[in-house]
């Protein structure tokens, strides 16, 4: 097998563990991670060939990029406090720790690969979190810190990550040269990020079609990315502002097209990125035993000694740091989504999984230094950042569905129906307002308004049938049946259609650019 057919063998596994993990109740990065380790006991499979250099372009831009597209500027501005003690101030916490512990235990490695280290383990995974979040049923406060921290930890440290490296390849570090770097990172990536998030809202105008605009965001995270690794930035804070600027400023209510497919496309590079990704923690491990060879129960004891310290940081720093932020919520009644028990902070702690980012950070050490020489230790950093990732992965990963239910945290389904039933008596009230508008200037015949009155109402039924009272629901409840029945029929109808003009594809003399034109009108009136 040579490594396009472990390509394709992972991205295969990336489709099918999603249903998989469905049916068996278990996240699918976890079971992704598991079936990377198969793989990588079996003789036939070749060992991973990236160069290091290409992991974190390749990866990390994507993933971030489609995590953003669950979120908005509005939550993190809303959430600053909580996920700044936990996104930025756990992660420089995480790193000296670790960085401390890892220089006095493996021998032979400069303090600088230590905290490079403690940097690359630090940022719990956004993926693997909210991918076990989203299925457990969280309350949304927990499920918007998790996605907050897991953002803007992995800028927080893939930058420490990169400070540290330099320093062990150049053989030279200074902390005022190191902090200068960091501000010069950051505004850097903040202004390419707003630059290029402007100038794709006004190409994604420009080209008006839901499959170009869909191709545009598809380059712009490795645009974005690249671009300010150019300009010596932070490319992973680049692709958070431009992915937050068009989350925030490329939304058209009426692009209905534009939205399902650009929806669709970033579900699916998100599925299988992730999948890829994941798949590489398992394959790394003949690798990283191979390693260890003769001395793995040293190394061994090395990771379980990081890992103890990297979760009890984690719990010693969330429980004073959830009390403060709770202090300071409730002094100033401001709206922020906090833990509001000492169940939803402990579910918060066992949430804190490594992932994608610490593999990538792992994959992406430099072989060597600019001298030319090893880089110091590079082989027991990877081990330990793998014992690090696999145990927190797959221990945490696996037996948090368990804790959750132990613990009783839900998500509060009284508070979502309401926000809901808000949002239908929104919707129908515009509605029926753009009605009236229309028939001040419009002449409608009685029976066509009177149905236009109706329509605009079950706008708002359809949405949440908790906005009527009993006697209209059911009336309601009756037409919608109606309807269904009518919708079925035309469904029925709708694929005779296409299955009628789908097989003139085969006629002799069929020109295929006119059935496939014919077959998409068909298409889209289906979705209507």
């Amino acid at each position: 097998m040579d490594q396009l057919a472990l390509l394709f063998l992972l991205l295969l596994g990336a489709v099918l563990t999603v249903p998989l993990g469905d049916r068996l109740g278990l996240p699918a990065p976890v079971l992704m991670t598991l079936v990377g380790i198969v793989l990588a006991f079996l003789p036939f499979v070749p060992n991973v060939d990236i160069p290091p250099e290409f992991i974190l372009p390749l990866v990390l831009p994507p993933l971030l990029y489609a995590s953003v597209q669950r979120t908005s500027w509005r939550q993190f501005a809303a959430n600053r406090r909580p996920i700044f003690l936990l996104a930025v101030a756990l992660v420089f916490v995480t790193t000296a720790a670790v960085g401390a512990v890892a220089d006095v235990l493996v021998p032979g490695i400069p303090l600088a690969a230590a905290l490079a280290l403690g940097a690359l383990v630090a940022p719990p995974d956004p993926v693997a979190a909210t991918a076990v979040a989203g299925s457990l049923g969280l309350p949304r406060r927990l499920v918007s810190i998790l996605e907050g921290e897991g953002l803007f930890n992995d800028v927080t440290a893939i930058v420490l990550y990169h400070v540290a490296i330099t320093a062990v390849v150049t053989g030279h570090f200074s902390w005022p040269e190191a902090l200068g770097e960091l501000v010069l990172s950051a505004v850097v990536a903040v202004a390419v990020g707003l630059a290029l998030g402007w100038a794709a809202n006004k190409l994604m105008g420009f080209l008006g079609e839901a499959p170009l605009q869909t191709g545009l965001t598809l380059l712009v995270p490795f645009v974005s990315y690249v671009l300010a690794e150019e300009l010596h930035g932070s490319g992973v804070l680049s692709v958070l502002v431009t992915a937050l600027f068009l989350a925030e400023y490329a939304l058209d209510a009426d692009d209905v097209m534009g939205r399902l497919a650009g929806q669709t496309f970033w579900e699916i590079v998100d599925t299988l990125v992730t999948g890829i990704a994941f798949g590489l923690i398992g394959l790394e491990l003949v690798h990283v035993f191979g390693v260890a060879e003769g001395r793995g129960a040293q190394m061994l004891g090395w990771g379980l000694v990081v890992v103890g310290v990297v979760v009890g940081v984690r719990l010693l720093w969330l429980l004073p740091a959830t009390w403060l932020a709770q202090r300071l919520h409730d002094r100033r009644d401001v709206a922020e989504e906090i833990p509001v028990s000492w169940r939803e902070t402990v579910v918060m702690w066992w949430a804190g999984m490594r992932g994608v980012a610490s593999v990538a950070l792992a994959l992406a050490i430099p072989l060597r230094t600019d001298d030319g020489s090893p880089f110091p230790g590079r082989d027991e950093l990877v081990f330990i950042a793998f014992c690090v990732i696999l145990a927190t992965l797959v221990v945490q990963g696996l037996s948090l569905p368990w804790l959750v239910r132990r613990l009783g945290v839900q998500a509060d389904a009284d508070a979502g129906r309401a926000f809901e039933r808000e949002l239908a008596i929104r919707a129908a009230k515009a509605a029926r307002k753009r009605l009236k508008e229309i028939e001040e200037v419009e002449e409608l015949p009685e029976e066509v308004a009177e149905r236009l009155q109706r329509g605009a109402f079950d706008i708002g039924a359809r949405i949440s049938p908790d906005m009527v009272d009993e006697e209209r629901r059911a009336a309601f409840a009756q037409r919608v049946e109606r309807l269904k029945s009518a919708h079925r029929i035309q469904k029925e109808m709708l694929s005779a259609a296409r299955h009628a003009v789908l097989s003139a594809r085969s006629e002799p003399g069929a020109d295929p650019e006119v059935v496939d034109r014919v077959l998409r009108a068909l298409d889209v009136r289906s979705m209507r």
